[in-house]
């Protein structure tokens, strides 16, 4: 095959809706529910478990769409969250099965929810996180399904988070300390809190609780406190005494599959080039096990039904849609659902393939590559397509962009630079204050590796990415222009001082954390001002593309603006992209093939990749 002969993957079978995504069993088992469009707009369906074309939607947004639901258990309430142009003021919605009713449970303006717990032993009762008394910290609010009554039951004194178990008790907070770590909290029988342990800067984003037994004797921890890597850790809150379940040297622990009825760990993964399992359970490591056996890619496990003989089962391939099952746990029977989007099973697509290299002060970073069917590989024109957070990772599995790049003919680049997570806290912690430094670097070293092997032409390089790495697009453009072609900023920050001055009120327990990994402007100004790619706008020669929601609660409006204007007053080749009804990304379809219509066409002007026809 040439990469004449292969076809262009058409951009709304990529990044149009799905055509269904998000599926999960009532607790009864008699109710499948998914995301899919309804009229275009992405709504929550509802049908019998074994027939998924018998569901019909049960919400009717006809605007930004609903992506976020639940069923509860008292089996005839499903909620769900939604906000208004991407503001990420979520509000509750408790929708009745039986009546096809919905209520609006936390009418509040400019106040956020979230839902801490709700379990199988609290059928008709939910616990809500609100911050409607104080912007910066959520109380805690009990939701009686059965009268839709709303009660605070306790107030914040200044938890970043709560702790809860099964029980719906309170066990505690986790509250910040002014050097960027945290003090979890335990409350006694008494009622009041006192400190259990603190969690020291270096710890903060590789230690959390994970919950606790059913019994509430013991407490799941994650944490790296004395090593390098987050490993799960039993507590007996008897005793203090700790068990070691499950441990890598390199790697953090992440998803911790719990015994539905008895909450014990039953497994824990590891995200390294792949996902890697380490089982607890025989039993249960020889089920899964098999699942493995029989299916194609990454396997992902729910268990939402409360007698736990049926599981939903996800199968996620780099080259293909996501493949969703039903899984008999008594027959052994592994049914097809559907997948996300099969449009794209009529597509050859590329495999994302790991690789690693050394970075310039020794660190080993690892990353991945999609690259072009067809095509010899060698000089090519590549993308690289750095992740937000930052403290987050790019993971292998089905990635749309990485698709789109490669099918129209250019090699996407991702790279976990330091400061990514599940890499352990020393490369984690080697990111602190390195925004637009070795962060950056990281990525020019990624490039040069790439060029140096003949891989990739290092004079036909963009560079691409959403929040931080619209930031390091921006970085990119304005640190180091010679290394790249032209750039590409979704909702990134041009200024770190306007960053850090305008976080979410609900963020501001946290900001110590952000002052220790980012900078802090009352001691560091000049440190920060100069890692802002606005200070260095006169040093930008390539062309930009600029892409921002005006309703960004996250990186506001002023951080593109800045740019655009700065931009604008110097003369220097840019495009900008303002969406009116969007927040952090891009939500609405139309928005969605408006921007990558036009990323499409500024990437081929400059870098020379494919077009698709108009």
């Amino acid at each position: 095959m040439t990469y004449d002969a292969v076809p262009l993957i058409p951009r709304d079978v990529l990044f149009g809706n799905p055509e269904r995504v998000l599926p999960t069993l009532s607790p009864d088992g008699s109710r499948l529910g998914f995301v899919a469009p309804d009229e275009g707009v992405l709504n929550v369906w509802v049908g019998p478990a074994d027939d998924p074309a018998a569901a019909r939607p049960v919400t009717h947004d006809r605007h930004r769409g609903v992506r976020t639901f639940m069923f509860c258990h008292d089996d005839r309430t499903l909620v769900y969250l939604q906000d208004t142009d991407g503001d990420e003021d979520w509000r509750l919605y408790a929708l009745d099965l039986e009546s096809g009713a919905a209520e609006l449970v936390t009418p509040q303006d400019k106040v956020t929810a979230y839902i801490v717990e709700h379990n199988r032993w609290h059928p008709t009762s939910i616990l809500i996180g609100l911050n409607a008394d104080n912007p910066q910290l959520h109380d805690l609010y009990r939701l009686d399904l059965a009268t839709r009554e709303l009660t605070k039951v306790a107030e914040n004194p200044g938890y970043a988070g709560w702790l809860v178990d099964s029980d719906q008790r309170v066990r505690g907070g986790v509250a910040m300390t002014e050097e960027g770590g945290a003090v979890v909290y335990r409350r006694g029988d008494d009622g009041d809190d006192e400190p259990w342990f603190e969690i020291g800067p270096d710890d903060v984003l590789t230690t959390d609780v994970a919950g606790f037994s059913r019994d509430g004797s013991a407490a799941y921890l994650l944490s790296s406190v004395g090593v390098n890597a987050a490993r799960l850790i039993r507590v007996d809150l008897a005793t203090g005494a700790e068990t070691v379940l499950a441990e890598d040297p390199e790697y953090d622990a992440g998803g911790v599959a719990q015994h539905p009825e008895t909450l014990e760990p039953q497994a824990v993964t590891f995200i390294k080039e792949r996902k890697s399992w380490t089982f607890l359970d025989p039993a249960f490591g020889a089920e899964v096990g098999g699942l493995i056996q029989r299916l194609h890619g990454e396997v992902g496990i729910s268990r939402p039904v409360r007698d736990d003989r049926t599981w939903l089962v996800h199968d996620v391939l780099s080259d293909g849609p996501v493949r969703y099952y039903r899984y008999d746990r008594d027959s052994g029977g592994l049914t097809f659902l559907f997948s996300h989007r099969p449009e794209l099973e009529q597509y050859d697509l590329a495999e994302m393939e790991p690789f690693s290299y050394t970075a310039r002060d020794g660190l080993t970073v690892h990353g991945y590559l999609t690259f072009p069917r067809g095509v010899e590989r060698a000089g090519l024109p590549a993308v690289l397509d750095v992740h937000g957070g930052p403290w987050a990772r790019d993971t292998w599995g089905y990635n749309p962009e990485a698709q789109w790049f490669a099918n129209r003919g250019y090699v996407c680049v991702q790279v976990n630079f330091r400061g990514s997570t599940g890499y352990g806290k020393a490369f984690g912690n080697a990111g602190n204050k390195e925004w637009g430094r070795a962060m950056h670097t990281d990525l020019l070293d990624a490039v040069e590796h790439l060029a140096g092997q003949g891989l990739i032409d290092r004079d036909r390089v963009g560079i691409y990415g959403g929040s931080y790495g619209g930031y390091a697009a921006l970085a990119g453009a304005a640190f180091t222009p010679d290394v790249f072609r032209c750039a590409v900023d979704i909702v990134g920050p041009s200024n770190l001082l306007t960053l850090l001055a305008s976080v979410p009120e609900y963020w501001k327990p946290q900001i110590a954390l952000m002052h220790n990994r980012v900078g802090n402007p009352e001691t560091e100004r000049d440190m920060l001002w100069d890692r802002s790619p606005l200070s260095k706008v006169d040093q930008i020669t390539i062309p930009l593309l600029v892409a921002q929601g005006k309703n960004d609660p996250r990186v506001k409006i002023a951080e593109a603006e800045q740019i655009v204007a700065a931009l604008q007053e110097k003369g220097l080749d840019h495009e900008y992209l303002l969406f009116e009804d969007e927040g952090h990304g891009l939500a609405r379809p139309e928005n969605r093939e408006r921007f990558y219509a036009a990323a499409e066409r500024f990437l081929a002007t400059h870098l020379g990749g494919r077009v698709q026809p108009d």
